[in-house]
């Protein structure tokens, strides 16, 4: 099939890629071109946030698989889609958990409510107007995203601190339960919706399907770079006693946060490849050390603003 990949040079994109290539597929990248595409991989030049570029560029382009990775709002995949409505076999659009509305029943399955003041209510909104288009859409929603090349400060911020023999400090009392999905993980689940009939006008998480404190993710942490998960320092505190302004003392939030993945393993055949140790020590030896991570400068201020209060 001739795929259309919005994106395809960082994270979820590349690992889609590479897969969609291993799988015998005709793959063309849409991006701003900041990255070359790999060989053998076709790339047109546009900024997607501008719709005439998109219709100028794409109206006489045919491809029977689109993947939006990067769409947030509506006002995103909107033009794309009108672009491609009644002439792709499936269009697949990159969600998130984060829209589901705080529940005391969890895991999330995919039929739960949604936050309308989720600051990804651009995600969902996006969902809704697929359906109501009629385009053969399938929506993804995974929750945290962690692997090789990720550009948000994940598991790279217990990492941070493990490698440098540093506390570790936890907003709360370290038991609230999240989930942590491998990115090639993510990669093969979206590879495995497409030609899938199932697939058409459904929504999966996918994640990984092992759920995890924050206590229990920072020794993870540590067993995934050597080290003893019973010498690390972790220390709690309450996060309603700083004023952090706009400044991020932990990169994830605190609360409850995971979903069933049961869907998405029984109708697409789907199973992570990843447990958390084998994922984290992957990101850790393959991103983290390999581009030297562990030898840059840290500013720890915040930490030790925390440290010395508690």
């Amino acid at each position: 099939m001739r795929i259309l990949v919005i994106g395809g040079t960082r994270f979820i994109g590349v690992y889609l890629t590479e897969l969609l290539v291993k799988a015998g597929h005709e793959v063309v990248l849409f991006n701003r071109g900041n990255h070359p595409a790999p060989d053998g991989v076709g790339q047109i030049i546009g900024d997607r946030t501008d719709s005439n570029q998109l219709k100028e560029k794409l109206s006489q382009q045919s491809f029977d698989v689109v993947f939006d990775n990067n769409g947030r709002e509506l006002a995103d995949t909107q033009p794309l889609a009108e672009i491609f409505h009644g002439r792709v076999k499936h269009f697949v659009y990159m969600s998130s958990a984060g829209v589901y509305l705080k529940s005391d029943q969890m895991p999330h399955i995919e039929g739960d409510t949604v936050d309308p003041k989720s600051r990804h209510k651009g995600k969902h909104e996006t969902e809704a107007y697929l359906q109501k288009l009629g385009i053969p859409f399938t929506s993804i929603r995974p929750t945290y995203i962690y692997g090789p090349q990720n550009y948000n400060p994940l598991e790279s911020w217990f990492f941070d601190r493990i490698v440098r023999d540093r506390p570790v400090p936890i907003p709360g009392n370290g038991m609230h339960i999240t989930q942590l999905g491998h990115v090639k993980d993510l990669a093969q689940a979206m590879l495995q919706v497409i030609g899938n009939e199932k697939a058409i006008g459904q929504i999966y998480n996918v994640s990984g399907d092992r759920y995890v404190t924050f206590d229990g993710l920072a020794r993870a942490c540590a067993v995934a770079a050597g080290k003893s998960a019973n010498d690390l320092k972790i220390v709690h505190y309450d996060p309603k006693k700083f004023d952090f302004g706009k400044r991020k003392a932990f990169p994830m939030r605190v609360q409850h946060f995971f979903a069933s993945v049961n869907k998405a393993m029984t109708e697409l055949n789907w199973q992570p490849e990843y447990d958390l140790i084998s994922g984290l020590q992957d990101s850790l030896n393959n991103d983290y050390l390999a581009s030297g991570k562990d030898k840059t400068g840290i500013d720890f201020s915040l930490d030790d603003e925390i440290l010395k209060a508690v």
